[in-house]
């Protein structure tokens, strides 16, 4: 794995100017603030020594590089999960990249199926904590004392300062946004009214596939943390509404604005 992760950043090197300040990677539906980029440079999956390829609509299939707020990113346009079929280390295998490329913070955006009353489909929640309910986890085997400790301290995994820059632009600019609690299961399938009821018994505000193995890794390696929700669906033990990917991404697409907005920000504050 060192020597797959070396080769990978090796490539990537050769293709970008600078260290990135921020790696950025977009979950479903969300890869609008591609559009972001300045003076982009688009490197394929498939180009990148054992880098994986995304099997999921709505996810894409680059790292972009290039420039957002004076800062120089580089943006996984589509990320990978566990649900289809790769181990967790295929899952985490970008953030190592990241990790050893250099790059210091991070910013991950997801999909998220709502369980607190407050939600609606379509807002925005800064993840606060997260609750792991995936059936592997990213750090089990042997530890690479290079890349970070054995045991990780979690009690601060989504970094204060970013979330407080967050907090402080939407108050100040009336823009409506929610704090909470995000559990991560395995999917693919979404959750039962009774599964959703469960992840609001165990304090979640919203529930989702993915991030929570990345934020993990993330701090492995020492890497702040900036992360969101969309809202795209609700649920709850009373709830049975039938949801759809494809009402997901519509749902990802209309909270976007807002989603641009606060990326910048944090970028534009580091």
């Amino acid at each position: 794995m060192i020597e797959k992760v070396q080769a990978a950043v090796d490539y990537i090197k050769k293709n970008i100017s600078e260290i990135p300040d921020f790696a950025i990677v977009l979950g479903s539906g969300l890869k609008k603030i591609v559009d972001e980029v300045d003076d982009k440079i688009v490197i394929p999956y498939k180009d990148i020594p054992y880098f994986p390829i995304s099997t999921v609509q709505g996810h894409g299939g680059d790292l972009i590089y290039g420039t957002i707020e004076g800062k120089k990113v580089l943006i996984m346009s589509g990320r990978f999960h566990y649900y289809e079929g790769y181990d967790m280390q295929v899952v985490t295998f970008p953030i190592r990249v990241f990790g050893v490329l250099g790059i210091k913070n991070v910013i991950l955006s997801n999909a998220a199926g709502g369980v607190n009353s407050a939600h609606k489909v379509g807002d925005v929640m800064l993840i606060t904590d997260h609750i792991n309910f995936l059936p592997e986890h990213p750090l089990r085997g042997k530890n690479v004392e290079t890349w970070g400790p054995r045991f990780v301290d979690m009690s601060q995994a989504y970094d204060k300062l970013f979330l407080n820059s967050a907090i402080d632009f939407c108050n100040s600019n009336a823009i409506p946004v929610h704090k909470g609690v995000y559990m991560a299961l395995s999917g693919p399938t979404f959750e039962t009214p009774a599964e959703y009821g469960m992840v609001k018994v165990l304090g979640g505000d919203a529930v989702g596939m993915s991030t929570v193995p990345e934020v993990i890794v993330c701090r492995h390696m020492n890497m702040r943390v900036f992360a969101l929700s969309v809202i795209t669906d609700l649920g709850g033990s009373d709830l049975e509404f039938p949801v759809s990917h494809e009402e997901v991404l519509e749902a990802a697409n209309v909270a976007m604005p807002t989603v641009i907005k606060i990326v910048r920000q944090v970028i534009k504050d580091y």
